[in-house]
């Protein structure tokens, strides 16, 4: 019988947790902006061996005409800046992967590759950056495959892999206007006076070369046209099946692309996004999910598959997308005071058991660990 092949694990920090009504319940931490409630969770998360773990920072939308703000929803206008609370996590930690969020929306290149670049020498080679896309206002499920909605984010997503090319080579000390202007065609503005959304500083201040080359480069993609672009430009590409056929369909999708525009030979990471609800004894979790439910007033839904169960049922799920193509997975603590440590303390011990999970930090950098190489 052969060895399964190791799973990478991380973990998506937001606050007290990804269920809604979590700051509302016992044990949920008074102080969410405080530096050691957010340095716990990243401590908590290196104990528990993880590669990486994310710091949510989306783009926050106020409420429109005759909208309210639905606190009970979890929604918030008021989040820390994911780059900062990045490199304060880096100080705190030595092993785990730090891998804030950066939303792209009207993001320019030169500022991104300098911060992370400097994330990275900060954290001796464990920095990464979570690229997302958030809309500025909401699209109905009913109209997001409409050809002129598609269109509009496929337009959305390839201004954003442009950016990324030109990060990777701002990194690599690219200073050639030409050079940069070409990697994204009539983004810059031009000598001539031609404008372009983005500027080049003529005398510009940049980080050396970062310890990994390029920090690790992650996306959530939830359909077609962001996998396409996970395949394009990142490393890990984290998508949001219910079923082990949704894996098979996404993957499939993703390594055709990586295959089209080619990057066969590199290792690109398909994650799943789980949320959990994890607890050893039988029903538990369930209980406590319709505990936190009651306490919303309805039924709490994502756009990932929400998990309530023992470790050991996490972990045959987990194996079973294994299976079907996956290599990691970014859990979601539905509650962080419970749910994270239950990471360390129930689902890592049982993967060892099966000889699925690492014992130890053995690579020094984040992109060591995954497996990605160095960076051209």
């Amino acid at each position: 019988m052969s060895t399964p092949q190791h799973l990478h694990l991380s973990a998506a920090l937001d606050g007290a947790g990804w269920h809604p009504a979590a700051r509302h319940r016992p044990g949920a931490d008074p102080r969410p902006f405080t530096l050691d409630h957010w340095a716990g969770q990243a401590l908590t998360a290196e104990a528990a061996l993880l590669d990486f773990v994310t710091v949510e920072d989306p783009l926050s939308r106020a409420p429109g005409p005759g909208e309210e703000l639905d606190r009970s929803l979890g929604h918030t206008l008021h989040r820390l800046d994911a780059l900062t609370l990045a490199g304060a996590l880096a100080a705190r930690t030595e092993h785990l992967g730090i891998i804030p969020t950066v939303v792209f929306n009207t993001a320019r290149p030169a500022p991104i590759a300098k911060a992370v670049a400097t994330l990275d020498h900060l954290s001796a080679g464990r920095a990464g950056v979570r690229t997302q896309l958030s809309p500025t206002k909401p699209i109905p499920l009913e109209t997001l495959f409409l050809p002129e909605v598609q269109e509009q984010l496929r337009k959305s997503f390839d201004r954003a892999a442009e950016l990324v090319r030109v990060v990777r080579a701002l990194w690599d000390g690219v200073t050639d206007e030409q050079a940069l202007h070409e990697l994204a065609p009539g983004r810059f503005t031009a000598r001539d006076g031609i404008p372009g959304e983005w500027l080049l500083d003529p005398d510009p201040s940049t980080a050396p070369r970062p310890p990994q080359g390029h920090p690790v480069v992650f996306t959530l993609a939830h359909i077609s046209v962001p996998w396409r672009y996970g395949a394009q430009v990142a490393d890990v590409v984290s998508i949001t099946p219910h079923g082990v056929e949704d894996v098979r369909t996404a993957v499939a999708e993703i390594r055709a692309e990586q295959q089209a525009v080619e990057r066969a030979g590199q290792t690109v990471h398909v994650f799943a996004d789980v949320l959990v609800h994890l607890d050893a004894e039988p029903g538990a979790a369930r209980a406590r999910r319709e505990r936190l439910d009651a306490a919303l007033g309805t039924e709490h839904t994502s756009d990932a598959l929400v998990f309530a169960g023992t470790p050991a049922e996490l972990a045959d799920l987990l194996q079973e997308w294994q299976q079907a193509g996956l290599t990691g997975y970014r859990l979601r603590p539905a509650t962080t005071a419970h749910d994270l440590p239950a990471l360390g303390t129930g689902l890592v011990p049982e993967l060892q058991r099966r000889g699925a999970y690492r014992t130890g930090y053995a690579e020094e950098t984040l992109r060591e660990r995954l497996g990605l190489g160095t960076a051209p």
